[in-house]
């Protein structure tokens, strides 16, 4: 498959209650031909029968091949796509998906930490399992609002035994972050999925200690971008390939400005999180919004996502 995500067509073939408002998915080709290779940390795009385009990461086993599993939380609040999922989809039913992608990918090494806050289990629950196969030392700490709402408790405890801790916030209280930099403080690097309060207090702890270099996060969605000279203002963005040049107003993302103006954009998530929306900067100094871009490379300064970075400059000049 492309970056851009060729679809492929999967079955719905088996959903099961993990917890309270957690269901997860198993996805095989219709022919239960392989499905395409991935790795600890992958997501992939789900096409909803709506047209609604949802990322999931995955938690089944990478060297499984036949069948792709993912879990996704009853988010009542949300856009409609959990909605979706938990209420209108059937086993049997057909559906699309591109990927899998890997943004949040487990580098190699001896010693992890594991963090993970509710639905953000699913990705970490790979991970733990790769570190478990190659003989790494693992410890993975699993916090939630309580044990009922908590997935795949049973399948974490078979794998890891005392190396899993399982802290349900009714229980045991809130995750110790000074304990999870400590950890860090000695080499282990500290790989965390979860809800925005929990990865920005890590963040923020981690940068305290010096310590940011061990940790590796994925977002559910993109973090409160920085303040800039030009965040309140708008810009012009100039499209080196026909020349045109498109206004993009204070309160109007790139993407929407260039769809106004007829230029046609791939895009999924429009948050910053899956990359299709990634395009090339020739000129002019981006201002970064995204959660994909590492900090070398947003130093590089020649990439960026339209759906949500916007420009230090009052110009920026597009590959388009």
């Amino acid at each position: 498959m492309s970056a851009l995500g060729a679809q492929l067509e999967v079955q719905v073939t088996g959903m099961r209650l993990e917890a309270e408002g957690v269901i997860s998915l198993e996805l095989q080709a219709p022919d239960r031909s392989p499905l395409p290779e991935w790795s600890p940390g992958a997501h992939i795009d789900l096409l909803l029968p709506s047209g609604l385009v949802r990322q999931y990461s995955l938690c089944g086993d990478p060297l499984e091949r036949s069948r792709l599993r993912i879990g996704v939380l009853l988010d009542v609040k949300g856009r409609g796509g959990s909605r979706e999922v938990h209420q209108g989809l059937r086993v049997g039913q057909m559906l699309a998906i591109r990927g899998p992608r890997n943004a949040f990918p487990l580098e190699t090494g001896q010693r992890y930490l594991f963090v993970a806050g509710g639905i953000g289990i699913t990705p970490i629950l790979t991970m733990a399992r790769e570190a478990q196969r190659v003989g790494a030392e693992w410890q993975l700490l699993y916090g939630g609002r309580s044990r009922r709402s908590m997935a795949f408790i049973d399948e974490l405890l078979a794998l890891g035994g005392e190396r899993v801790s399982i802290l349900p916030a009714d229980e045991t209280g809130l995750l110790d972050l000074e304990d999870i930099a400590a950890r860090a403080a000695t080499g282990v690097h500290t790989y965390s999925c979860g809800p925005a309060p929990l990865l920005d207090a890590l963040t923020e702890r981690f940068a305290v200690d010096g310590l940011a270099g061990r940790l590796h996060l994925e977002r559910f969605a993109p973090a409160a971008p920085a303040a800039s000279a030009a965040s309140g203002d708008g810009l012009r963005v100039i499209l080196a390939r026909s020349g045109k040049e498109v206004e993009v107003p204070h309160d109007c993302s790139i993407m929407h400005a260039l769809r106004a103006a007829g230029c046609e954009v791939p895009s999924s998530c429009e948050q910053g999180v899956c990359g299709m929306c990634e395009t090339r900067v020739l000129d002019g100094e981006v201002d970064h919004r995204d959660m994909l871009l590492t900090d070398s490379e947003r130093a590089r300064n020649n990439l960026m996502m339209v759906c949500v970075s916007r420009a230090r400059t009052p110009t920026l000049t597009l590959d388009l």
